[in-house]
């Protein structure tokens, strides 16, 4: 049993998602952290804060390093955070005087936000992709059916009519919108965190800002300053994802719509019914609604989030590693769930 839909048993055969489930996995983390560990090394060596050597030997433990998960969770639960204790070993398995450079200059923050970092890059570029493959079966819809006639509709009352064109113009738009959103994401949003104890890089000194921009280089994320408690770049992928969602329960929406009506649609698939044989639910398209809904609630608490107290804040951060994951998966199955249905279309409007 578990605690969330995502993973659950059997709710995941409807929910689940196996690409962005790994992206949030421990192994995922794990790796991630160990990347932020070996590229520090790296990039304070080539700015003579560490010798070579020791950067060297940091960067091949890495590679073949596997923490006794058992130990970080115990150190979780009396350190709120994993990395005391992930360094601490980490230190045992490089050893000698490198073991001393390791971590050299970074907080546990920049270690797991770094992470988050790169896995919500991942995350987006496999989102992008969706969204693409989402708007081309919707465009071949539009190659197939666009010119016929559907009665718009608006305070789901007949209006006037229009076509299907236009009616698919509203879904496909958006998608457009939020892929190119989250392709810019890559350049503007997707940053190292590096600032130390309190964000001043102390240990650094005037060398701080050109070892942070080879640390971003290295790990092919954007150099911002550091952002410890000021949340934008988080909360604005969480905005994006709600957006996605969004816009695809508009879809399944109209979907289930015109489902009801029974003449503007003819989808294939669809869930069968224990008391009812004859049936034929928008099993996806009521999905995609709720997946929306669940995403907008979502979002509130990540707003939640923005509000750190001076330099550090441990509440507003563990609101953030409740909720993000979260989102993400209700995003993927989402975009799994519309690229279903988009494809299980077999007819649009009046012939």
């Amino acid at each position: 049993m578990t605690y969330s839909a995502f993973d659950h048993p059997y709710l995941s055969g409807l929910l689940g998602d196996e690409a962005v489930a790994a992206e949030f996995s421990t192994a995922a983390d794990i790796h991630a952290m160990l990347s932020f560990e070996a590229a520090l090394a790296r990039a304070e060596a080539i700015h003579g804060v560490i010798p070579e050597s020791a950067a060297d030997r940091i960067t091949e433990a890495c590679r073949g390093f596997s923490p006794d998960v058992a130990a970080l969770r115990r150190a979780m639960a009396v350190d709120g955070v994993v990395v005391p204790e992930l360094v601490r070993q980490l230190r045992a398995a490089v050893g000698g005087e490198a073991a001393t450079h390791v971590h050299f200059g970074a907080t546990s923050q920049d270690v797991i936000d770094t992470s988050l970092m790169l896995r919500m890059k991942a995350v987006a570029e496999l989102f992008g992709t969706r969204l693409g493959d989402v708007v081309s079966v919707l465009e071949e819809c539009d190659d197939q059916w666009g010119e016929r006639e559907l009665m718009g509709r608006t305070r789901m009352q007949a209006a006037i009519p229009i076509t299907v064109s236009d009616r698919l113009r509203t879904w496909i738009e958006p998608l457009l919108d939020h892929k190119d959103r989250l392709q810019a994401m890559d350049r503007d949003l997707f940053a190292v965190q590096f600032g130390g104890a309190a964000g001043t890089l102390d240990k650094l000194k005037d060398r701080a800002d050109d070892v942070r921009a080879t640390l971003a280089e290295e790990l092919a994320l954007a150099d911002f300053p550091q952002w410890h408690c000021q949340r934008s770049e988080v909360a604005d992928f969480a905005n994006a994802l709600s957006l996605v969602t969004g816009s695809l329960g508009k879809f399944g929406q109209d979907i289930a719509l015109m489902a009801q009506l029974g003449d503007e649609i003819e989808l294939a698939g669809g869930g069968g019914s224990s008391a009812m044989p004859h049936k034929q639910n928008p099993v996806a398209a009521e999905v995609l609604v709720a997946l929306a809904r669940f995403n907008a609630t979502q979002l509130s608490g990540v707003h939640q989030a923005l509000v750190h107290e001076q330099e550090r804040s441990g509440a507003a951060w563990t609101l953030e590693w409740l909720i993000m994951p979260q989102m993400a998966g209700a995003t993927a199955a989402a975009l799994r769930l519309a690229a279903e249905l988009a494809g299980n279309i077999r007819r649009l409007g009046s012939a």
